[in-house]
């Protein structure tokens, strides 16, 4: 499917059944009628012992940064590693030194001392003090140094049931981490860091995988020596709005959310057998809402000086340019080369960046 350049739902149309069917084919949880077995040979051009036993040793592993209230289905699951297998005709086309492995975490845990431990590594590795503010320089050299392609993508910001993917091809032992620009711009903050977890531990997966990448993102972003500062101070407030607004000011300072600083704050107390930090579960969550407004989209800070459509959108190459120079990410290139040489039409683009297939057939323009 992937060699014909297929998705499940073309296999789906074409041999004119749901793609739920074709789904429970490939996962050898039902088996197609003979008529329909003999089709999707032809349509392939596998033979029947090809069809019924060939298998992916190598499934991409995914991972998602939710919308708030959403649940991981298994559609969702199968899309994206439907991106993933496409990705792979990209791995030969990625600028990287070597394929091997990069460094990752051997026994990666969400214990409070081992996350201070490897949080403070990670900062020495980009070159930051134990309180100093990440920013997204900071985190996108550090994805680039463990050979991991960003792909920002503009996907809305309510439409969708992921904020962010991340792919990893376990026979090229690459990366791949889809970014949605829609998005509040301390929210991008911690999607990246969340990212950057997930990237350090490919040997979790589901549950796991994304409590250990939230704990991560929270430790780099709002390290023990911040955490330990900020208890004394929010303490020393007379009022529980003073500690809200004390809250909001040391996120504001850090642009990143006053419940990744309250959460940090309070792993600290655990740690250091000191009483939690309570705040009234009415006026906090209104202040946080607050806060937010403060802040754009980091998609309309990066285009908002561009020529926008009537959907908001800039054209395609505003979008490939600026993402370029802001993520130094290799994508756009790579795409380019492969499409140039293989001669690949909108459809190709269409599937690997997830987009609508108007929004598609303009990026396939502008790289050929």
């Amino acid at each position: 499917m992937q060699t014909a350049g297929l998705s499940q739902t073309a296999v789906a149309e074409r041999l004119g059944v749901s793609k739920e069917a074709v789904s429970q084919w490939l996962k050898a949880k039902s088996f197609p009628r003979p008529d329909k077995l003999l089709q999707f040979g032809k349509l392939l051009n596998l033979s029947f012992s090809e069809l019924v036993t060939r298998q992916d040793p190598f499934a991409p592993k995914v991972a998602f940064r939710k919308m708030k209230g959403t649940k991981t289905k298994e559609h969702h699951i199968e899309k994206a590693q439907d991106i993933g297998r496409f990705l792979r005709h990209l791995v030969p086309y990625v600028p990287f030194d070597t394929l091997e492995m990069p460094p990752v975490l051997k026994a990666p845990q969400n214990d409070y001392s081992y996350l201070r431990s490897v949080t403070a590594k990670v900062r020495e590795d980009i070159h930051l003090g134990p309180t100093e503010s990440v920013d997204f320089t900071h985190l996108i050299r550090r994805f680039s140094e463990l050979q991991t392609v960003v792909v920002p993508v503009m996907w809305g910001n309510k439409q969708r049931h992921e904020n962010a993917v991340h792919i990893y091809l376990p026979d090229s032992q690459t990366t791949w981490v889809y970014l949605n620009l829609d998005t509040n711009i301390h929210d991008f903050k911690f999607w990246m860091a969340h990212e950057l977890g997930h990237c350090l531990s490919p040997s979790l997966d589901g549950d796991e995988a994304e409590d250990f990448a939230d704990a991560f993102a929270a430790a780099l972003l709002y390290p023990h020596a911040l955490a330990e500062q900020a208890y004394v101070s929010i303490t020393a407030q007379p009022s529980s709005a003073a500690k809200i607004s004390h809250v909001i000011a040391l996120a504001d300072e850090l642009t990143i959310s006053p419940y990744t600083v309250m959460k940090q704050v309070n792993k600290y107390a655990v740690a250091a057998n000191k009483p939690e930090i309570t705040l009234s579960e009415r006026a906090f969550p209104g202040a946080v809402t607050n806060f937010n407004k403060k802040y754009k989209n980091l998609s309309e800070a990066l285009f908002g000086d561009a020529e926008l459509d009537k959907q908001g959108k800039p054209s395609a190459r505003e979008y490939i340019a600026k993402t370029e120079a802001a993520f130094e990410t290799p994508f756009f290139a790579m795409l380019s080369k492969y499409l140039k040489q293989h001669q690949n039409g909108p459809g190709f683009v269409h599937t690997v960046l997830d987009m609508p297939l108007l929004d598609a057939r303009s990026i396939h323009a502008e790289l050929t």
